[in-house]
């Protein structure tokens, strides 16, 4: 009976587990796969049409939809830019340079990632706005008719906000991957008469490295496709590619040419993706404090 017990039981197991997958599959595919399957046939032709890839040259073709990948990239890969510098930046003093408040900053930090990202912008509309408080005092101050700060409404005001939103998405992998640093490795290598710019080449930035490279793929993906920032900004001239999606869809009312470059889009962020996957997996995520 025992024997027997032993035999048969294996053989359920895999039937039970093989169920579990079935519900997450349906709402996966309920939620994600099958609107994407509806944006896909869209832009292919759109409903009772013969699927055509016309539609994906007229718009590919179009200046409005270069010059809006033309933005998305270099914004993206600005604001990734800045975020790598001031995290990497940042990360070294709280970690290497103590300092009273070093632990609350870090905590802080952390709850800077859980806030909307439209608050930086409305926060920068207030202090660099053509009413704001910088503005207004230098006015006043200098007697000026007009405002003298007037980056805010460019594309560099979107840089700029990008990156105050998402370097803490790069120190929080940093602060890990420092925490695993001997800190006598540092104590030796600056008692034999090593310089701070040294020890940060030759000790810190090979162990940071991985959690660097991990963090700049993650905020090249969500600059990529930022949109309350840009959005509430409203910066002249500057349009990307989820921006664009929002105004031929809700504004134009043109759903094909909206799901064209939706597709495009999606197409883009899943190469991003990919390559922050690969980035995380070749350096191995563990050692980098990332999972």
């Amino acid at each position: 009976m025992a024997d027997a017990a032993i035999v048969v039981a294996p053989s359920y197991v895999p039937r039970a587990s093989g169920l579990w997958i079935a519900p997450p599959i349906i709402v996966l595919a309920a939620l994600f796969f099958y609107p994407l399957c509806l944006i896909a046939r869209e832009a292919l032709g759109g409903a009772g049409h013969a699927l055509s890839l016309a539609h994906f040259a007229e718009v590919l073709g179009s200046r409005l939809f270069r010059e809006a990948l033309y933005h998305t990239i270099v914004i993206a890969l600005c604001a990734t830019a800045g975020c790598l510098v001031l995290g990497f930046v940042f990360s070294v003093l709280i970690a290497f340079t103590p300092f009273p408040g070093s632990r609350l900053l870090a905590r802080l930090i952390d709850t800077f990632i859980a806030l909307p990202t439209f608050l930086v912008a409305l926060s920068f509309t207030f202090i660099y706005g053509s009413a704001g408080m910088l503005n207004e005092s230098l006015m006043e101050l200098m007697h000026l008719p007009n405002a003298p700060v007037d980056f805010l409404y460019s594309q560099w005001g979107v840089i700029l906000s990008e990156i105050t939103v998402y370097t803490p998405f790069v120190m929080r992998p940093l602060l890990a991957a420092f925490s695993l640093i001997d800190t006598a490795q540092i104590e030796v290598a600056s008692s034999l008469g090593a310089r701070s710019m040294r020890i940060v080449q030759r000790i810190i930035l090979p162990a940071a490295l991985p959690a660097l490279i991990a963090g700049g793929s993650l905020c090249l993906l969500l600059t990529v496709n930022e949109f309350g920032i840009v959005l509430f900004i409203g910066a002249k001239d500057v349009i990307t590619l989820p921006l664009l999606i929002y105004d031929t869809a809700i504004q134009q009312f043109d759903y094909t040419t909206a799901c064209v470059i939706a597709v495009v889009n999606v197409a883009l962020s899943l190469s991003l993706y990919s390559l922050y996957r690969f980035v995380v997996a070749y350096f191995g995520s563990r050692r980098a404090g990332l999972v």
